[in-house]
This record gives C-alpha cells, structure tokens and sequence, in this order.
C-alpha cells in the first residue's frame, strides 16, 4: 500500500514497484513535491493500479536517455547494410542531437510535434528524407514502448497522425517516353561513351532494370550465354538447381533471348560489392530481338567480365554516373574544344585525347535516369489488357500482395508477348523513320553497328508486307 511522509512543508508518496533487486529487496518508488496529502496519497494509489495492469513505467526505467538506448537499439535492427548506414546516419545528425539528452519517458507529443515541424524547415533536409528520419524515430519510440521504458509512443498513429493542415504531396512532371527520345538518348550515349553506352540506353527502357542492376551484370548472365552460362554462385538462392532447370528450357539464343537479374553494385565500408537486387528481387527478362542482336554486337566487341564497361574499360559502378555520363548524354554538350600549343618550337593545334563531337540536348535535359526505368512500364501498360498485372510487376522487380500475387505465375506466353510488342514497337519506330533524314543516320554508325541497322530496316520492311498480305 502506498504510504505518505512529510519532509518539511512538502510530502512525497512512496509506494511497492512489486519488482525485487538482486538481492531479493523489493524495489520502491517515489515521487516528492506535494503540499496535499490526499493528492500524494491518490499519486500513489494510481501508480500501484497501473502495476496491477502491468501498465506501470518506473522512474527508474523512464529515465533512460534517448542517447544511452539508441546506442544498444540500432545493433538490434537486421536491415541491409545500406538501410543500417542511413539508420545511423539519421541518428547521428538529426534524432540524438535534439533527444540525445533527453530522458526517454519525457518526450509528450507535443514536443515531438514541434520537432517535426522545426525539421521540416530545415533547409538541408527534404520532404522525403525528413519522413524517413521521423520513421526511424516512431520505429525508436515503439521500441522503447516494447521494453518497457515508456507506457506509450510520443508519435500519432492514425486519424491523429493526419491533424493539421492539409498539404498535397508533390509528385514529379512525367511526359510519356518516346521512342525517338530513347533512340537519340543512345545516339548520345554512343558519341560520348562507346557501343556499351548505345546499348545500356536502349536495355535500361526496354527492361527497366535498376542503375545498380546494370553495372552489375555479368557475361554469366547475359545473353547469349545465359542460361547455359549460369554459374549458381548466389547461396541465397535456395531453388537455383531447381530454378536452373527450367531456365534451360524456357530461355536461350534459341527459346527466348533473355538476361538475369541476380546481382547488383553496392559499396560497403567503402568496398564495392555484389548484393542481392532490391527487395531480393532476382528475375529473368525476356529481350525483344533486335535488344538480343544488340548485346551479342557489345559483347563480340569485348572479353570483360561485365557487360557494360566505363569510358576506360572498368568497373561502370566506381563512376559517378549521373555527374560524367548521364549529364552529358542527356542534357547535351558541346564538341571538344581545340587549343593552341608550342612544342618543340612549333605552334601546334590540338584538342582532348578523347574528342567527342558536339552532343544535342534530348528530351532528358534535366531530367534524371531513374525515368527510364518508369518509362520501361508505360511502354508495356500501353498494350492494355494485353499483359497481365503479375506479369508487368514481376518484371519490374514487384510483388503483387495478397492472394492474387500468391495465386499467379508468369507463364511463357506472358513473357512472350511482351517481347514481342516491345519489337513490334521497335519495328514500327524504324518504319516510321525517315533513315536517310534522321540527326542520327546509320550512316554515321560504327560499320558493325550500321550492319545491325541495316538489318532491323530489313525486319521492319518484312514485317510491314506480312501484315499489309
């Protein structure tokens, strides 16, 4: 029973935690400052019911500091270690030097509230990274809440996470991916960078595979070697005998022309490493013929492990990308410039070790590469009810939830007929362009390049007079 002693002109009200110490004393608690008696002694009262509804939060427990239970918290987190490097990054700049000091049972809701308002006016700090840094505070918040350090997070849920005034989320200006865009994207990409960058345009629309997907793919995995070339080098990958298998049947130079996506390029500690795909979310991608002829051209051209190379031939993932490629080729450049020189005595006109020609700006000017990867599903949503929902989300890298994603499977004929519109679209693109007109010709293509040129006219001249038969 909680009991009241006076000390001077003020009371405090002791009362039983019911929890012993290693020593088998029982633990008490306390609370001072009080002039009424019976204002002490209902204190106590109330704090001895919630022991009862294992409700209770001691003084003790509740004192812990955010800083001190942070420090243990985040080693408990089994995330990706790009995922636990932001984690702590967050914590490090944002969450401990406003709470770091503050004991965990003493953040109100209203001190939370006048935080996420201050952080949101933080120049330094966008809508969508100030959202992930109040997402690591509630996961820090329930946590507290689980161990028994507060009786409930300081964090809204709900209807009350929604008070206040209402502000529409911006959403990015898209305009729709043209086909042509894509073409003088990889025209760009060839002037500036080599074959690899013609075909990493036109492989990252018509697959929509991830920036770090493609740096990452292998020979291994690609055709024409894949699926004969797989080397099941991926331990996480518990069916890949099995998953093997029916890849050899389904896929191939003489199936259907397709490429694996089982890694992709992270850093670690500052190490560049292969890791799973996002989400884990290895796939196989049909290719549309033409795309097929064109990484058998790239990969005749070279004997590297990768299928797509830097300017120099390395490693395409220890670039800057967006700043020494993506830039340039989409937003456009100049030619190399020449310069004036003496050298032994003579005046000399040279220019770069690697000129480059003037680069015309594209569609993409100012724009980032990551809408190539959503262009990729606008062009097969365009078929309609032509390919089916799990279909088009595998092969972004998707889950369908719920029964209907458990249910479903992506069948041979679904894979099938979306390699076939993408070179259908392919094929229409070529018969509506005037070759002879066109800022990038085949004529001004590399000789094996024109050949591959040469031939989808071909194609597309074949296919216009089976469908007007």
């Amino acid at each position: 029973m909680a009991y009241v002693e006076w000390r001077g002109n003020t009371c405090r009200v002791v009362w039983n935690t019911r929890k012993k110490d290693d020593r088998g004393r029982w633990i008490y608690d306390q609370k001072g400052g009080f002039t009424d008696e019976t204002a002490a002694k209902n204190y106590g009262l109330d704090r001895e019911a919630e022991i009862r509804n294992d409700a209770y939060i001691s003084r003790r427990d509740g004192s812990v500091t955010v800083g001190e239970y942070a420090k243990t918290w985040v080693d408990t987190l089994d995330v990706g270690h790009l995922r636990d490097k932001a984690i702590r990054s967050m914590l490090r700049l944002y969450i401990e030097p406003r709470w770091g000091d503050t004991a965990v049972g003493d953040i109100k809701p209203s001190l939370y509230r006048a935080w996420k308002k201050q952080l949101k006016d933080l120049p330094n700090v966008g809508e969508k990274y100030g959202e992930e840094i109040l997402t690591v505070f509630s996961m820090l918040m329930d946590d507290a809440v689980d161990d028994g350090l507060r009786a409930a997070s300081p964090v809204p849920k709900g209807r009350k996470q929604r008070r206040g005034k209402y502000k529409k989320k911006p959403r990015e200006r898209k305009r729709e991916m043209l086909i042509g865009d894509v073409h003088q994207l990889a025209c760009n990409a060839l002037d500036f960078w080599g074959l690899d960058g013609f075909v990493f345009m036109w492989t990252m629309a018509c697959t929509g595979m991830r920036p770090a997907e493609l740096y990452a793919l292998r020979r291994v995995y690609s055709h024409p070697f894949w699926p004969a070339s797989d080397p099941l080098d991926d331990p996480e990958e518990e069916d890949r005998e099995e998953r093997h298998a029916d890849d050899v049947e389904r896929y191939g130079p003489k199936l259907m022309p397709a490429v694996r996506v089982q890694w992709q390029h992270q850093r670690e500690n500052g190490a560049l490493k292969l890791f799973p795909p996002k989400y884990e979310s290895r796939r196989t991608l049909v290719l549309p013929p033409f795309l097929a002829d064109l990484l058998e051209l790239l990969l005749d051209s070279h004997d590297g492990e990768f299928v797509f190379r830097s300017i120099s031939g390395g490693l395409l993932a220890n670039a800057n990308f967006t700043y020494h490629y993506w830039r340039p080729i989409a937003d456009g450049r100049d030619a190399s410039p020449e310069f004036e020189r003496v050298r032994l005595g003579q005046q000399q006109t040279v220019t770069s070790r690697r000129p480059v020609p003037a680069i015309p700006a594209t569609a993409y000017a100012g724009k980032r590469l990551y809408l190539l990867r959503h262009g990729a599903k606008e062009w097969i949503d365009e078929a309609g009810g032509v390919h089916s929902r799990i279909a088009v989300e595998t092969r972004m890298g998707h889950e369908v939830a719920g029964v209907e994603g458990l249910y479903a499977n992506v069948t041979t004929a679904m894979e099938r007929r979306m390699m076939d519109s993408l070179q259908e679209r392919f094929l229409r693109f070529v018969r509506e362009t005037v070759w002879e007109t066109a800022n990038s010709s085949p004529s001004r293509l590399p000789d094996g390049l024109a050949a591959w040129w040469n031939r989808q006219v071909t194609a597309a001249k074949g296919a216009d007079s089976c469908s007007g038969s």
